[in-house]
């Protein structure tokens, strides 16, 4: 893995989202570990958020969809992780970050969720293959996600919990807004120490 992140190098922020990560019994990776093996990479200032697969670090070279195979290669190694991983550069999610409506995530009485999805499905066509009950819940496409909020009184009216039996959510990986915003800032803080 030389080269991906290299020693003294101030390298680009990124972060890498690990899909099913210490989920029921399944790929229990300890953030210590994780950290560790990010480094054994060669990447810099690796930092962790929350025990879901948050990982922020900084990588020479910036190419997510490498940085996404070599990751996913490395893991199953050194940890059996099974999973698939999503990279963003800073760049990338600011950019998503500020695609999202002003106020969005405001609203009372509902929750509010982030699907960040894979090279392979980031287009907004993805939403015409997601189906939604209307009276409960939206599904907005910003480049690189999805965004999902639905009333909590009707989150077991939802259409959009279905998704997770069919192959395009193998594609994507889920956070709540609260997560999603303190990985901007956990990046914005590597990026800038």
């Amino acid at each position: 893995m030389a080269g991906m992140g290299g020693p003294k190098t101030r390298g680009t922020a990124c972060v890498a989202l690990l899909r099913g990560i210490n989920v029921g019994g399944k790929n229990i990776i300890r953030m210590e570990a994780l950290r560790a093996s990010f480094e054994a990479m060669g990447f810099s200032s690796v930092r962790t958020l929350i025990a879901s697969g948050n990982v922020v670090f900084r990588a020479a070279r910036a190419d997510s969809r490498k940085l996404e195979t070599a990751i996913e290669k490395a893991l199953s190694r050194e940890h059996g992780y099974e999973g698939k991983v999503v990279v963003r550069t800073l760049e990338e999610y600011t950019r998503m970050m500020r695609a999202i409506a002003p106020g969005w995530g405001s609203e009372k009485g509902r929750r509010f969720y982030v699907l960040f999805l894979r090279h392979a499905i980031d287009r907004a066509s993805v939403v015409g293959e997601l189906e939604v009950n209307t009276g409960v819940e939206e599904l907005r496409y910003v480049p690189g996600a999805l965004l999902w909020s639905a009333r909590l009184d009707g989150l077991t009216q939802s259409k959009m919990s279905k998704v997770i039996g069919k192959p395009i959510y193998r594609e994507m990986t889920v956070r709540n807004l609260n997560t999603t915003r303190k990985i901007l800032e956990l990046m914005s803080e590597v990026a800038g120490s």
